[in-house]
């Protein structure tokens, strides 16, 4: 069996082959995905990729999906993990009548549940308003912040207390890796007409600070856009995968799928609990069962 990890940051498997544009880790391969995926077609049996396509410019992200399936064998699963743009719309309502009826733990889980919204989209710095609140001893809504950002969120939270903010760079809280910063990075003539916009500003100021912020915009850490499971599926479909189904961190078609600890520890706890997980199969059988 032949699986591949793409953008694989620091969580991979040695047995799976691992690709990531900055690697972290032995046996990574160095590879800019914006490149294509550097197998042959109908050669895996599994694609698997978390936290990736909300870094994507929309428009690229049909095409990524395409070039996932290509790879992919005849029965081929592709599995994507990616915040889950439904629960955090969920939270979102059910936070703001509370928070308007006056309940001041629920006004502090509205604000995070924005900055997960908006601020991973928006920001124009490293980090964001995320970052603020990350880096508050204590933090407001701290429990419900630990469970919206998981494990990993947690590591970036105790680097940040053992190093003020001031003096290093965080994560943007949802995981996106150093790697994301430049997966998709035919973006010269975008910068070009940012700086010939800027001077329209008419200063020199502003031209490096619009400069800056479209540097910045064009990093690959901001979330270009979100899914639940309905695009989510749709995207599949429209890539000619077919029988989407949602799953959870443990769960997949692939039989031994748990034993990587891809998605979840080795007790099954979900690393990016804000997650979608999502399979997709390859012509070649019905459905995923």
């Amino acid at each position: 069996m032949r699986y591949v990890n793409l953008g694989c940051g620091a969580r991979y498997h040695s047995e799976w082959i691992n690709i990531d544009i900055a690697p972290r880790g032995p046996g990574v391969i160095a590879h800019d995905l914006s490149k294509g995926i550097p197998l042959d077609g109908n050669s895996c049996d599994m694609v698997y990729h978390a936290h990736v396509i909300e870094h994507l410019r929309r428009e690229h992200v049909p095409g990524f999906i395409r070039e996932c399936a290509r790879v992919l064998k005849s029965g081929g699963i592709l599995r994507i993990a990616t915040p889950d743009l439904e629960r955090i719309a969920r939270h979102y309502l059910e936070f703001l009548e509370s928070a308007a009826e006056g309940d001041g733990e629920a006004a502090n889980k509205y604000d995070w549940i924005m900055l997960e919204m908006y601020d991973q989209t928006v920001r124009e710095k490293s980090g964001g308003q995320m970052q603020e609140i990350l880096a508050r001893d204590p933090m407001p809504a701290e429990s419900f912040v630990y469970e919206r950002i998981g494990i990993e969120g947690r590591e970036i939270v105790a680097m940040m207390r053992q190093n003020p903010p001031s003096n290093q760079r965080a994560d943007n809280g949802g995981g996106a890796s150093e790697s994301m910063k430049r997966l998709f990075s035919r973006l010269g003539s975008p910068m070009r007409t940012l700086r010939n916009a800027a001077r329209r500003f008419g200063s020199d100021e502003s031209l490096r600070t619009a400069t800056e912020i479209g540097r910045f915009r064009l990093s690959g850490e901001v979330h270009q856009w979100m899914y639940d499971r309905y695009s989510l599926a749709k995207l599949l479909t429209e890539a000619g995968l077919q029988s989407p189904k949602q799953r959870t961190a443990t769960t997949s078609a692939l039989a031994e799928w748990a034993r990587f600890n891809l998605d979840a520890t080795a007790d099954g706890v979900p690393i990016k609990p804000d997650s979608i997980y999502m399979e997709a199969v390859k012509g070649g059988r019905d459905a995923i069962q």
